[in-house]
This record gives structure tokens, sequence and C-alpha cells, in this order.
């Protein structure tokens, strides 16, 4: 299918992500399959009254929001490829989605979370390692699962990160973190590595790349552990580091390289988390706002 070619050629996605896309788009073409309708000939009316559809059978805003977009490409490449002259789609209007501000762990969180660790248990120093190097480097899970030693280079500070659509970044990486990765070295290096894995840096007992449910595993059960009462994942720990920085001062588009976002925009919800943080200050602390005795 030229489509599948389009998606992973030319946007560069990676295979989960086409097949995700082309699951979607299936979604439309047995709804107009059971309405008669080819696909070429579909309306902007057509589509309306699947979306409507997407929202009466009780899908979540931002799983139609990301249907939707899906078709939005499908009909693009159709455009594009000369396979019909008019995109029914550029009306469609997304359902409206509220912006989500994740929980964001303080730094004395995150030090009791991998305070919680059991130093002395077989995962104990890998595990240090992978919560400090999440920490440290901002990354998505499945980014840290797939991370290589050839992607290290922890003598000039910097692990390279191969990020959404394959795109790499190097990203900076804490004295700390390197610490806790060269603490990790001779028990990753003494244990049992399946041939092919050999250069992944995180190895599970059965001698793999370690998986992201082994990483939310993980850490759901150290902040049982803390005593912390946060929704904490992986992420949790990507949302404190560019929090922290922004507090700190970092540059908004520094912010945004590290992270690997293609846009800003969804670099700036950490704004909001900061204005939401420095109005709690100005309540708590402003003289006009202090309840009198």
């Amino acid at each position: 299918m030229r489509y599948r070619q389009y998606l992973k050629l030319e946007k560069s996605l990676s295979e989960n992500t086409v097949e995700a896309y082309l699951a979607d788009l299936d979604k439309l073409l047995t709804y107009l399959s059971d309405e008669g309708i080819d696909f070429m000939d579909v309306t902007l009316d057509d589509l309306e009254s699947f979306s409507a559809g997407l929202r009466d059978i009780g899908i979540h805003p931002r799983s139609q929001a990301r249907i939707l977009s899906g078709i939005r490409s499908f009909y693009h490449f159709l455009v594009m490829e000369d396979y019909i002259r008019q995109d029914p789609t550029e009306l469609l209007e997304l359902p409206q989605i509220g912006r989500y501000l994740p929980d964001v762990m303080t730094v004395e969180e995150i030090d009791r979370l991998i305070g919680a660790i059991d130093r002395t248990s077989r995962e104990g120093q890998r595990n240090r390692a992978i919560l400090e190097t999440l920490y440290s480097c901002g990354l998505r899970v499945s980014e840290l699962c797939n991370l290589k030693l050839s992607d290290l280079y922890l003598k000039e500070g910097f692990v390279k990160v191969e990020g959404k659509g394959s795109k790499q970044r190097l990203v900076p990486v804490s004295s700390r973190a390197v610490n806790e990765l060269e603490n990790y070295f001779p028990d990753r290096n003494s244990g049992f590595v399946k041939p092919g894995y050999e250069d992944y840096v995180f190895i599970s007992r059965f001698g793999k790349n370690i998986s992201r449910i082994m990483v939310f595993h993980i850490i759901k059960e150290l902040a049982e552990k803390a005593g912390l009462n946060k929704n904490i994942s992986p992420h949790t720990f990507r949302h404190s580091f560019a929090t922290h920085l922004l507090e700190g001062g970092a540059n908004l588009r520094a912010i945004q390289c590290m992270l690997g976002h293609e846009s800003i925009g969804t670099t700036e919800i950490y704004t909001h988390i900061d204005r939401n943080r420095l109005r709690e200050e100005i309540i708590g602390h402003h003289p006009r706002n202090r309840h009198r005795l």
C-alpha cells in the first residue's frame, strides 16, 4: 500500500505509529463501507457524521482527535498523489481537548523514590541508574528502554537519544546519573545478555533490554514503598525534569530541544504548570491574600 510507504518513508513514522494510523483509517473505511460510500467520493458531511458517531459511542475526545488527524493525513496523501482534487477534511474540526497538567514530583520526592530502592537486591543498582537517567535526561520510557551503550558519551556528559520518527538528539546527562550508570556497569557486564542485545544499556533478568511495562512496575512499586500518594509513572520523571528546568530559568527552546518536541506548543504546557505554582505562591504570600486574624 502506497500510503503505508508514505507514512514510513516520507513521514519517518515508527512501525507502531504506522500501524496505529492504518487501524484508525480502517475505522473510517468500515463506516463508509456500511454506508455504501466510496472513500474517494467522501464529503465533509460524511466525515462529520463519522466524527459524531465516535462521540456517540463514548470515545474519549483525545482519541477522537487522534483518529481524525490520521484521516486528515490520508486525504492529504490522496490529494498530493492526485487521486482526488479536493481535500474533504479541509474544514473538518477536531474535538476540543482541555489542557492536561501532569503530576510533577519535587526534587525531595524524587530522592525519596530513589532512596526506597534496595541496593542489596539483584536489580537495585540498575534501578537507581534507570531512575537517575530518566530524571537527568527527561527521556520518554521507550527512549530509555532502547538506549544503547554506543549512544553514551559519559566523559563528554551527553547521551544520544533516538526519539519519535527516528529523530536523534544529544541530551546532557548529570554527573549523578553518570555515577549511577558507572556503578551499574559491573553488574550488567557480569550478567546474562542474550545474543543481539549486547549493546542495550538496561538489561532485564531475561537477558533482553528492559521493557516499558517493567519500568512502570518498578516505579509504581517504589512509589508505594516511599509512601508517595501521587500518580507516578516514567513520564512523571520527564515532566518533573522539564518543570524543574523551567523553574531554574532554562530557556523554553532549550527545553524543547532536550525533550525532542517537534513543536514549541507541546513544550509550552510547562509554562502553564509554572504559572499555576506562581499563582499558589502569590495567594499564599501576598499581603492582600492573607486572612486577617
